[in-house]
């Protein structure tokens, strides 16, 4: 009987073995426990095309649970707007949450294969909110390898929120800067 090997994504190992001790030492932390660390990743696809055709919104769900690795949730309206033609309850996008090692993994996948991949692309612009979480937007979310272009309709574009434990966007912007994320700026 094979012995089960515990497996540890990439990044994770990486952020404990050095990015951990590199960031005490930088910002002068006192406790481990004030050291950054990534909470959550959040992937969100809008899906504008819904109002005249709500299989868009499966097929975008079923887009984002291949990036992911996980099962996309679908958004709904919360309340009806006549001049977009939305009612309540409509479907209109997907959401998936990222924890734990399906985090560290798509992180990894984000920054090395899919920004890469991102047509004229000079870096991220530094988009924090003041209490240390990191979002950006990608055009087309057929940059990740999952993705099977002759099999797309629709181009659609997502927003990627990084959320960490960092008080102030500076430490955000040095975990993120560990995690090689290419900063323009």
């Amino acid at each position: 009987m094979l012995d089960a090997v515990e497996y540890t994504p990439r990044l994770k190992a990486a952020y404990k073995s050095t990015m951990r001790a590199a960031l005490k030492e930088e910002f002068a932390y006192k406790n481990d426990m004030q050291i950054p660390r990534l909470d959550k990743i959040v992937l969100n696809m809008g899906v504008g095309e819904a109002v005249k055709d709500t299989k868009k919104v499966k097929q975008a769900s079923e887009e984002l649970s291949l990036i992911a690795g996980q099962k996309a949730v679908i958004t709904k309206a919360r309340k009806s707007i006549a001049t977009f033609r939305v009612r309540e309850e409509m479907p209109l996008g997907c959401k998936v949450t990222l924890r734990g090692d399906r985090m560290y993994e798509f992180l990894d996948r984000l920054v090395n294969v899919a920004l890469p991949r991102v047509r004229d692309f000079r870096g991220v612009k530094p988009a924090f909110d003041g209490r240390g979480n990191f979002a950006m937007g990608l055009k087309e979310h057929i940059v990740f390898p999952e993705i099977d272009f002759d099999k797309v309709d629709e181009i659609l574009g997502m927003d990627i929120i990084i959320c960490t434990t960092a008080k102030t966007d500076a430490e955000a912007k040095a975990l993120l800067k560990h995690f090689n994320m290419p900063f323009n700026a």
